[in-house]
């Protein structure tokens, strides 16, 4: 978990006759937490659904679910912030190999019980608050910034919100 560089290449899925489809994303779900439980079909569905929306759906990606303690380590340890988040983005670079093949992404890490915090707070379910999280840390993983880019992270993650509807 947390690689500095991508392993994983695309995997080739073939129709029953035997030819060959388009490669399809691979989103491998983790759930390192005992809080709540969670589908890893609905949450796989769902980060295939966002790579699609994005337009990585060539991309590979792993979403993590962990405890408010174990993100706040990652937090303190990654970004110097000692203090827990809602979610972590932690990208993967292209290996030489993964050339013209799907590519790993990285990883979204959420916390759990932030999010089920953040959704009582706001008046959403916790399912549409977990939505919101992957998109915005898969959008990171794609190089936006919302620290950075006045507003323009912003903009697309409304615009995928609607689309995924979130």
């Amino acid at each position: 978990m947390f690689r500095s560089s991508g392993a994983f290449i695309g995997y080739e899925y073939f129709a029953p006759n035997g030819s060959q489809a388009a490669e399809h994303p691979m989103v491998e779900i983790v759930n390192r937490q005992r809080q709540r439980k969670l589908s890893a079909k609905h949450w796989r569905e769902f980060g295939e659904s966002a790579l699609q929306a994005i337009g990585k759906d060539d991309e590979n990606v792993t979403i993590v679910f962990v405890s408010d303690a174990a993100i706040k380590v990652l937090n303190q340890r990654f970004r110097g912030k000692n203090q827990s988040t809602d979610v972590l983005s932690f990208p993967s670079a292209e290996e030489p190999f993964e050339i013209g093949h799907a590519t790993q992404l990285g990883e979204v890490v959420i916390s759990v019980s932030r999010a089920a915090a953040q959704a009582k707070e706001n008046g959403l379910s916790f399912a549409d608050e977990v939505r919101q999280l992957i998109l915005h840390g898969l959008l990171h993983l794609c190089g936006y910034d919302h620290e950075t880019d006045h507003g323009e992270m912003n903009r697309l993650e409304l615009r995928l919100r609607k689309k995924l509807a979130i």
